[in-house]
């Protein structure tokens, strides 16, 4: 099982492995700058190489970058679409020289323009930043469907996929409070949701699971994390998915609510399910 909290590496890569390390995670997600600007840590490659040795020392990996949530490849604005743009370029280039070759991205928000111009936007924008020979995967994670965002169905992810020039790179993040506040029934049906992603997407795209209960009801369309069995999904849904024969050798990140010390105590949760 490899399960890991989402911690932060203002303070160096090696650092956020140490701590890590200290809560027995094999992973972990960090943003890859500041997630509501754009300016980036400039690159340390003396803490890189620290914490490359580390991660091997302590065997974590692989590590999972998150796009800043201001990259909005499917704005309404050419400003921002530019801006998103050259942050992604940035970002590709810079996980390049770290040890992480996962890159997730929220797909974006249309903002009134309507799904099919926002989808051509993101298949546009990603066709223009992707040469094909990136040595990262671009994940496009499941949205819950809030106000204009895009992602909020299987298929609307599909479409992006499909518009890509090089999809051999692009993979899913599976968001499992998102997809349940966006109508995927995980608690009663999970089978189900799953079948329903292998036929619309396919289960060899899924690349990483975000793991977070909900503060809002099933089919809310609103994104509220909640720390794993203190909300609307319960504990029993997540024992299925991370025991899962289909999902149970994915990565699973968590965004719950928590500080360090918590997440440890949510890791130690999910390792127990396994027992």
């Amino acid at each position: 099982m490899i399960v890991g909290p989402h911690l932060s590496i203002a303070r160096g890569l090696h650092e956020a492995i140490r701590v890590a390390a200290s809560i027995q995670a094999d992973t972990f997600q960090f943003f890859t700058r500041n997630p509501r600007g754009g300016k980036a840590r400039a690159l340390d490659y003396e803490d890189i190489a620290r914490g490359r040795t580390l991660m091997k020392q302590e065997g974590i990996g692989p590590l999972v970058a998150h796009a800043p949530y201001t990259l909005n490849l499917a704005s309404d604005k050419a400003g921002v679409r530019d801006f998103a743009r050259l942050m992604m370029m940035d970002d590709l280039f810079r996980l390049s020289q770290m040890p992480c070759g996962i890159y997730n991205i929220h797909p974006g928000s249309h903002v009134g323009a309507g799904v099919d111009e926002g989808i051509k936007r993101i298949t546009g924008a990603l066709n223009e930043i992707l040469s094909g020979k990136e040595g990262i995967v671009i994940l496009l994670e499941t949205m819950a469907g809030q106000g204009t965002e895009i992602g909020g169905s299987f298929e609307e992810i599909q479409r992006i996929i499909e518009g890509v020039r090089h999809a051999h790179l692009l993979g899913v993040c599976l968001d499992t409070c998102h997809v349940f506040s966006a109508g995927y029934d995980l608690v009663g049906d999970l089978d189900g949701v799953i079948d329903t992603f292998d036929r619309v997407i396919g289960l060899d795209r899924l690349r990483v699971i975000h793991l977070n209960d909900s503060k809002m009801p099933f089919d809310s369309g609103r994104d509220r994390h909640e720390k794993i069995g203190k909300g609307t999904l319960g504990l029993e849904v997540f024992k299925k998915i991370v025991t899962h024969p289909k999902l149970k050798d994915l990565p699973f990140i968590l965004e719950t609510p928590n500080e360090v010390a918590g997440y440890g105590e949510e890791i130690q949760l999910i390792r127990s399910f396994a027992k």
